[in-house]
């Protein structure tokens, strides 16, 4: 199969052809979801190389439960879901849970992240043309408000797609956007529109070694 003729295979397509043992097309699925998922992460995991590491863990447990996939929702939030879940699970290994608020609603200093983030040059070039000030604010933002700021407003999912992905309620999420958008504060929002679309961006060679790695694994 072609690459142009790839690439216009629907999703259930080629779920049904890769579980019939056309490992290969998986690569397809993998550099079509790569970017969101990859944003997914990042919003969880303050460190790009940890990040694509759990990205890769998490296309190959997709893999794994493929036949699992029974179409109720779209392969993309399945996916997503599987994803955003593998970075939660990485970052409870790692530490305890925190408390976020305290009664008064305000931030808990110990909930605040300082943790710099390890970049790769990409990362590094990335960070540059979109501002050291947005990407260490989102950074900076607790992750249950980041996860949900990074799905409505960065991969631009409606409240709906977004609370299936999480697991929450969409009031939830409309409540956490909204403490999102002012932790970030309103000076912020002005520069957040055109430079958002590329924040936490996974092209390239990133995505390249990340599909041949996990081809590997599977055996594609």
């Amino acid at each position: 199969m072609l690459l142009q003729e790839r690439q216009s295979v629907s999703d259930a397509e080629l779920i049904n052809l890769v579980r019939a043992g056309d490992t290969a097309l998986y690569e397809v699925l993998m550099r079509r979801y790569n970017q969101r998922l990859y944003r997914v992460i990042r919003s969880v995991i303050v460190n790009d190389i940890e990040a694509e590491d759990v990205l890769q863990e998490a296309w190959v447990r997709a893999y794994e439960h493929l036949d699992q996939f029974e179409g109720r929702a779209s392969f993309s939030t399945w996916v997503t879901r599987i994803a955003f879940y593998e970075a939660l699970a990485r970052t409870r290994k790692a530490r305890r849970c925190m408390q976020i608020e305290d009664q008064q609603g305000a931030i808990m200093p110990e909930a605040k992240r300082g943790m710099k983030a390890a970049e790769t040059p990409e990362a590094h070039a990335i960070r540059s043309q979109v501002g050291d000030i947005l990407q260490a604010a989102m950074d900076a933002l607790p992750e249950v408000y980041r996860s949900v700021f990074v799905f409505r407003e960065v991969e631009q999912l409606n409240t709906i797609e977004t609370a299936e992905c999480l697991g929450v309620s969409e009031e939830a999420v409309k409540t956490r956007l909204h403490r999102a958008r002012a932790l970030l504060r309103r000076e912020l929002q002005t520069r957040v529109g055109p430079a958002v679309t590329h924040t936490y961006s996974f092209m390239g060679v990133r995505c390249d070694r990340t599909v041949a790695r996990v081809l590997d694994r599977i055996g594609g």
